[in-house]
């Protein structure tokens, strides 16, 4: 049996028990906050940087891509030890890093005295974000840890990943303000009538699609998303994460456990590289819709 590494970045928003119990390659998005850089969960972590936006007023965080010269090197030291690889990206709608990803695959190709060395690298655009690819990243460590070839796994994993769903409800506007996603008076007038906007990634792209009033009609909403679009939700897994609301989220969980009794739950805070995006008060979930909504691709 081939042994297969698994490479990721932090966009996909893994708990740390799921990248150490697994040994995934985990690469860390870079985050300048005021001209301080910093690390998504390496020196970063989601703690620490609501912490940091709550200090720094007025500092917009800006993340960078991982550059193709990091996957190289992350590349070259991985094909010394495991006989194929698997990059799970967070979408190329999104992010360039899947670009990275594949030049650097390129460039190795170009370099290496084997050319056939950079075949044994495959890349997914997840088209997926945070815990979507998160749930990616988790189903194919387990499935190679069950023994499955890598051929087999990542037909599953594009099967997955063309019906996974993302629907986000965004508690706080103040980052979707900063970042100039949305208008000063859009957003104080959402914030005076309580209104919580919701987004869903279609194909890769973040977009509008719904409103709620209050933080816990988010709940209902998102447990509603569910029932109407789930695809047999009781053998699913089912992701959740979260940002400065882990209360709602440890809610949002025991009304799904209860309501539909899936085959498990994962939960995450959103770190740094996704947060500096979606701001705190966020929670999403992550399931498999019954229709397709994704075109994912294999490098």
């Amino acid at each position: 049996m081939s042994k297969v590494k698994i490479i990721t970045d932090s966009c996909s928003d893994l708990p740390a028990e799921i990248i150490d119990s697994y040994d995934i390659e985990f690469l860390n998005i870079e985050v300048n906050i005021n001209d301080k850089i910093y690390y998504d969960r390496a020196d970063l972590q989601p703690a620490d940087f609501y912490q940091l936006l709550k200090e720094e007023e007025n500092g917009v965080p800006r993340t960078s891509r991982i550059t193709p010269a990091k996957f190289i090197e992350v590349y070259q030291k991985a094909l010394a030890e495991y006989d194929q690889l698997l990059v799970i990206a967070f979408s190329s709608k999104l992010s360039g890093i899947l670009e990275s990803a594949v030049l650097a695959k390129k460039e190795l190709n170009s370099t290496l005295d084997d050319e056939l060395d950079s075949d044994r690298i495959t890349i997914l655009d997840s088209k997926a974000a945070s815990v979507g690819q998160g749930l990616l990243v988790y189903k194919a460590a387990k499935w190679l840890q069950e023994g499955r070839e890598l051929d087999s796994v990542v037909e599953d994993l594009m099967a997955d990943a063309s019906r996974l769903e993302h629907i986000f409800a965004v508690g706080d506007l103040e980052m979707l303000k900063r970042g100039g996603r949305i208008s000063k008076t859009k957003a104080v007038m959402a914030n005076v009538l309580n209104i919580k906007p919701i987004l869903h990634i279609q194909d890769g792209k973040i977009l509008a699609h719904d409103r709620v009033r209050g933080k816990k009609r988010m709940i209902s909403y998102l447990l509603d998303q569910i029932e109407k679009k789930a695809d047999r939700p009781e053998s699913q897994v089912i992701a959740l994460t979260y940002s400065q609301n882990e209360k709602y989220a440890l809610k949002l969980k025991a009304e799904i456990e209860a309501r539909f009794k899936p085959e498990e739950i994962f939960i995450s805070e959103i770190g740094a590289a996704v947060g500096s995006h979606a701001g705190p008060g966020t929670l999403a979930v992550v399931f498999k819709n019954s229709e397709k909504v994704a075109e994912p691709k294999v490098y």
